[in-house]
């Protein structure tokens, strides 16, 4: 009788035992359970990238607006968010912290080529799925990479964009070009001179500038003596601002254009004094007044759960874009959620439309998004549109 009962209770003693060691993943997926999905993302909070810190606290709250509906297929998301300070050493350290402390299903954005590339080798050797790296890199689709999921348009192509808006449409010829010396501004200088070789043009000149530089008196200076009709700049808000104040100070006045990475005009506009005016940039995503029924919608989950303080602007709002897709093929993948089932349901995403411009997804593409459009910054942070949605891919 008491070998009976305790072949009875052995099933418990074992679950029991489960639960104290850890969580019991559904169907034995790492982050999934029966009622939650765990999603994480690194972003920087602070240090010279912060403003795009806020790319990490918007997906936060798109989380918060798809929980309170009902979250997906009867499981809410665990959402884990850490400050990675655009270093890749963090960058490694959190993740590997959240994969093998926590863990997680898959990781959406991520801002920085640098922090990315620092896990990206990591998240695939541990079979995790990766959605909408914030940064337009190369690196997530070449080679194919089956577990990541590229959003952002690529640099080379935003880059080739403004380049061939320079040329033809305002008959601009001596274009400069400043650049982060890094995949980030490489990828950005490739697609200039690719544009720049159809019309037989080449640079004026080409500047690099390193992460840690925060004086660019000398290269503010090189670029005036380079006596450009154009200067576009593919770096950071931090180099942004301090190039724009320099070059204010030397009287040096060309046509600035620039990367969507620089598209919050409302925010450049604040951060530089006033001098963003007139800039022509790229962008990935609706603008902040978008009168699209989707964007008044997350504008008000915006109100409701965003942290006080929390300005709506394009860095914000692209945390919703970027998850967008995931949370579609994670509603795809109906009660079966598996890593190799999302995979599955992500490729058969066609023509999606959210705040950003239409993904698509093959077995043979992992690039997304193809469509930018391009924006003029005016006076007090307002935006004028200068095209409609445009392929990229020139």
């Amino acid at each position: 009788m008491k070998r009976k009962a305790l072949k009875l209770l052995w099933p418990v003693v074992v679950l029991s035992l489960l639960l104290t060691v850890g969580t019991v993943w559904a169907e034995g997926v790492p982050g999934v359970t029966d009622t939650e999905i765990r999603i994480g993302q690194w972003g920087p909070q602070t240090g010279p990238a912060a403003p795009w810190g806020a790319v990490s606290r918007g997906t936060a709250v798109y989380f918060d607006m798809i929980n309170e509906e009902g979250g997906i297929n009867g499981r809410k998301i665990k959402y884990f968010m850490f400050d990675d300070q655009y270093n890749p050493a963090k960058t490694k350290a959190g993740v590997k912290e959240l994969v093998e402390g926590e863990g997680i299903f898959g990781f959406v954005g991520g801002v920085g080529t640098a922090p990315g590339l620092a896990v990206m080798d990591y998240l695939t050797e541990k079979g995790l799925v990766w959605v909408g790296p914030s940064t337009g890199s190369s690196h997530w689709i070449e080679p194919l990479k089956r577990n990541v999921f590229a959003v952002y348009p690529q640099y080379a192509d935003e880059a080739a964009a403004l380049v061939k808006y320079a040329v033809e449409t305002m008959g601009k010829k001596k274009i400069a070009f400043f650049y982060q010396n890094d995949d980030f501004g490489k990828g950005g200088l490739e697609g200039a001179h690719r544009q720049l070789k159809k019309y037989n043009l080449e640079l004026a000149i080409e500047l690099p500038a390193e992460p840690a530089d925060r004086d660019l008196k000398s290269h503010t200076m090189k670029l005036k003596q380079a006596d450009p009709e154009v200067v576009i700049m593919w770096v950071m808000p931090t180099h942004g601002v301090i190039l724009r104040k320099t070059a204010a100070a030397m009287n040096f006045q060309p046509t600035w254009m620039t990367t969507s990475a620089l598209s919050d005009a409302p925010m450049m506009e604040q951060i530089t004094g006033g001098l963003w005016q007139g800039t022509i940039f790229a962008n990935f995503a609706e603008t902040p007044d978008s009168e699209l029924p989707l964007m008044k919608k997350y504008y008000q989950a915006y109100e409701k759960y965003a942290a006080k303080g929390e300005r709506w602007g394009v860095f914000f709002y692209a945390g919703f874009g970027f998850a967008e897709p995931m949370v579609e093929g994670l509603r795809r993948c109906g009660n079966d959620l598996s890593q190799e089932n999302f995979i599955k349901q992500m490729e058969t995403l066609k023509d999606f439309k959210g705040i950003f411009g239409r993904i698509t997804y093959t077995p043979e593409r992992r690039q997304g998004q193809k469509e930018i459009f391009l924006s003029e910054a005016l006076a007090g942070g307002k935006v004028k549109r200068l095209s409609d949605w445009i392929e990229a891919d020139l």
